[in-house]
């Protein structure tokens, strides 16, 4: 795979700009929000938990899933990588639409659903183009994920904005199931055989098959009767079926590249957030609001997180080992999600907790963006 010469290198693939922009919005919508919740934020933002979880899903998390779809469906399809100009309009797209949910208190609301909703729309649009035009069949089903992603942003601006951030959550975290369930167990292998070694990560199409419909059956549980005692057992199903598929893909085997390890990290949030989803509906140690945070800030934030610093080296032709300002960055975030977890025991001291959390947060991004400014604007090096 090589970077086109006819344009700039950071034009020619969609994990380029979007990896940089996921970085530095990462940074820049927790500060905001915690300004927010602090009442110092600028232009008369609110702490609106609403607009904080709108904007990491589909400004942050929209823009990771953006930035790797768009490149892995080249390989997929074998068919050239959407850039140049397709791709600038995207991320303009993007960047409008932050703009648009930042001052909606100040726009007609038409103006500002027309804004947001522009980029998953064309996003979807451009992942359809391309699996479609090469007939691959296989991915069919991520061009229905990323539909779904555009009608549940539209669902949040006609006013079920609680209903369409629950199912906006649950969809990412299908899309984590279904592509983690590939790269996972894959590079896994790779890995490990190239090192000699005879236990390979075992996958089984049927534990996968549970995985997405356990995930699907809870989050519209999740959406619909959160507290129900049937969403509660659909939960801790999850969460088993999750932890039997980790648990069979090695990954303390691979604790010697940490570039590895952190996806086999990242995924285990999933079996451990819906276990704290079926505690907090059955009243057991852990409020909802953790159980939110391991999946959100846990499995989704760490997920991007882990795929962003790989796929960046893969893709622009570097050695496939990182370096120790980002396995820092690993460490600082899981810390990170682990004293989010922590602030609802934390009484008075709760918001202080929430502002170490976010600190960490932003402190592994800003880690991110710096050592990857350079993978991510320049030409590959070989």
């Amino acid at each position: 795979m090589s970077d086109s010469r006819s344009q700039s290198p950071f034009w020619s693939y969609a994990f380029r700009p979007f990896f940089l922009l996921n970085g530095v919005s990462a940074v820049l919508l927790i500060a905001l929000w915690i300004m927010a919740l602090h009442g110092d934020a600028p232009g008369g933002l609110v702490a609106d938990a609403a607009w904080h979880a709108h904007e990491m899903l589909v400004g942050f998390a929209m823009a990771a899933v953006a930035g790797f779809v768009l490149t892995a469906v080249a390989t997929w399809t074998g068919r050239p990588p959407v850039s140049g100009p397709v791709l600038g309009l995207l991320v303009l797209c993007w960047l409008a639409g932050r703009g648009g949910m930042l001052f909606a208190g100040a726009l007609p609301p038409l103006v500002t659903a027309t804004l947001d909703l522009a980029f998953p729309v064309l996003l979807c649009a451009l992942i359809g183009r391309e699996v479609i035009a090469a007939c691959n069949r296989r991915n069919y089903p991520i061009i229905g994920l990323t539909a779904l992603l555009a009608a549940l942003d539209l669902v949040f601006h006609t006013g079920h904005r609680l209903l369409a951030v629950y199912m906006l959550m649950h969809v990412i975290l299908l899309l984590i199931t279904v592509i983690a369930g590939r790269i996972v167990p894959n590079f896994t292998a790779n890995w490990l055989r190239a090192r000699g070694h005879a236990q390979l990560p075992r996958v089984s199409a049927p534990l996968d098959r549970a995985a997405i419909a356990a995930t699907v059956a809870t989050g519209i549980g999740v959406a619909i009767a959160p507290m129900s005692a049937v969403t509660g057992g659909l939960a801790l199903l999850a969460a088993a079926i999750h932890g039997v598929r980790l648990a069979g893909w090695c990954g303390l085997a691979t604790t010697g590249e940490p570039l590895l390890f952190v996806l086999h990290v990242a995924y285990l949030w999933l079996p451990v957030g819906y276990l704290l989803t079926a505690c907090a509906v059955f009243g057991l140690w852990f409020p909802p609001t953790a159980a939110l945070h391991a999946l959100t800030m846990g499995a989704v934030g760490s997920m991007i997180l882990a795929v962003m610093t790989r796929v960046s080296l893969a893709h622009t032709g570097r050695k496939l080992h990182a370096a120790r300002l980002t396995v820092f960055a690993y460490v600082v975030l899981a810390a990170a999600v682990v004293v989010r977890l922590l602030s609802s025991f934390a009484g008075g001291a709760y918001l202080g907790l929430v502002d170490l959390a976010a600190l960490g947060w932003i402190i592994a991004f800003i880690i991110f963006a710096w050592v990857y400014w350079p993978v991510l604007t320049g030409p590959r090096v070989y």
